[in-house]
Parts: structure tokens; C-alpha cells; sequence
């Protein structure tokens, strides 16, 4: 794989928000690597990391998330990068915070940032999940997004993951993604869910 990809919406008010997690991976990727940082380009921010002892493309899409495939799309064609050498992070809403998946192809469930990559390259790319929960009914999904991350998250499992990620990413860029999750999964452990009071309150009167 060539270019990774992080999807979040540029600017301030949007920095610690649940939805700009790919941002924070591809930031602690950069300080990982000795990056020295991002430059404008293709309509996003884009910076040239050495991992794995090749070069690889970090890209921030500047679109903000509904158009993140405009960036994706013209920085791949530049470069002559196949959807199947493009990486994308996100957060998802179906995943228990600080839980990882990674698959090549399928849906967007709704994402979407990955609706306009799919809408630009098709399917067929790499995506790396990054679970954050989800708030339990639906109309609450967005300002759940775009609300920050809680200093006991960061200090709990964001901080943690998006270091075993920077650590371990070279693998999933070597096209070996089941050592990839395999090797962030050695590191680190999401917490546990937080338990149900309903099924509490029954065990008790059980």
C-alpha cells in the first residue's frame, strides 16, 4: 500500500471530536515517523513518511468529510495509486470504543466519508475501523460525532491505540493486514463495555 488515508473535518472546532479520529491516527503516525509535516495538496493536507523503509503518502482530506473522496480520488490519480494500495482510517459508530477492524472492499454503513471515496474509486480499498460506540438512538448519532473525546477516553484507549497504531502500521503498509491487527491487538486491549443496569437490576432480583 501506498497512501494512507485518515478522514475527519478540518479546523479548529473540530480537533478532539470523535468524528476526526482517522486525523489523530495519521498525526501520531506522522510523530511516529519523524514526518516533518503536511503541505497543501489535492485539496488536502499531504506529507511524504518513510515506513517500512519505503516511501508511503499520509493524506488528511481539507473537504471536510462529506467530499473526503475529491481528495482521495485526485491525490491517488496523480500518483497512479489503485484503490488497492489506498488505506483509509475512520471512526466507527458499530465498533465499541477502541475496538479495530480492517477489510479490503465492502459498505460504507452509512459512512460518510466513505461514501464519497466509494463514490470516486469504488469499493475496493482498504479501510481500518476504529470503533467509538455508539449513543443508542439514532437522532443522537451526529452530535455524538462531533462532540470531543472526554479526557478519560483519551487517557483510557484513544492515546493507547492510536499508539499501538503508529507503531505497527508498517505492517498493514507491507500488505500484511492480519499481522497488522494481530500485532495491535498484542499491545493493546479495548475496555471492557461498560455493563447493562437493566441486566443488573434483573441479576439482583434474579
Amino acid at each position: 500500500m501506498r497512501l494512507l488515508v485518515g478522514l475527519g473535518n478540518p479546523g479548529l472546532r473540530y480537533v478532539g471530536n470523535r468524528h476526526n479520529l482517522g486525523f489523530m491516527a495519521l498525526d501520531a503516525i506522522a510523530r511516529r515517523h519523524g514526518v516533518a509535516g503536511f503541505r497543501s495538496r489535492f485539496k488536502g493536507a499531504l506529507a511524504d513518511a518513510p515506513i517500512g523503509g519505503e516511501r508511503r503518502l499520509l493524506l488528511k482530506p481539507q473537504t471536510f468529510m462529506n467530499d473526503s473522496g475529491e481528495s482521495v480520488a485526485e491525490t491517488a490519480r496523480f500518483f497512479k495509486i489503485a484503490p488497492a494500495e489506498i488505506a483509509v482510517i475512520h471512526d466507527e459508530i458499530d465498533l465499541r470504543p477502541g475496538k479495530l477492524r480492517g477489510k479490503r472492499g465492502g459498505g460504507n454503513a452509512g459512512h460518510n466519508g466513505l461514501r464519497s471515496i466509494d463514490a470516486r474509486l469504488g469499493p475496493d480499498y482498504w479501510r481500518v475501523r476504529i470503533g467509538v460506540g455508539h449513543p443508542g438512538i439514532r437522532e443522537l448519532v451526529q452530535p455524538y460525532l462531533l462532540r470531543d473525546f472526554a479526557a478519560e477516553e483519551m487517557t483510557l484507549w484513544v492515546e493507547p491505540l492510536l499508539s499501538a497504531v503508529a507503531e505497527t502500521i508498517a505492517l498493514l503498509l507491507s500488505d500484511m493486514p492480519d499481522a497488522f491487527m494481530s500485532e495491535v491487538a498484542r499491545r493493546f486491549r479495548p475496555p471492557a463495555p461498560a455493563p447493562d443496569p437493566e441486566m443488573a437490576d434483573n441479576s439482583v432480583r434474579c
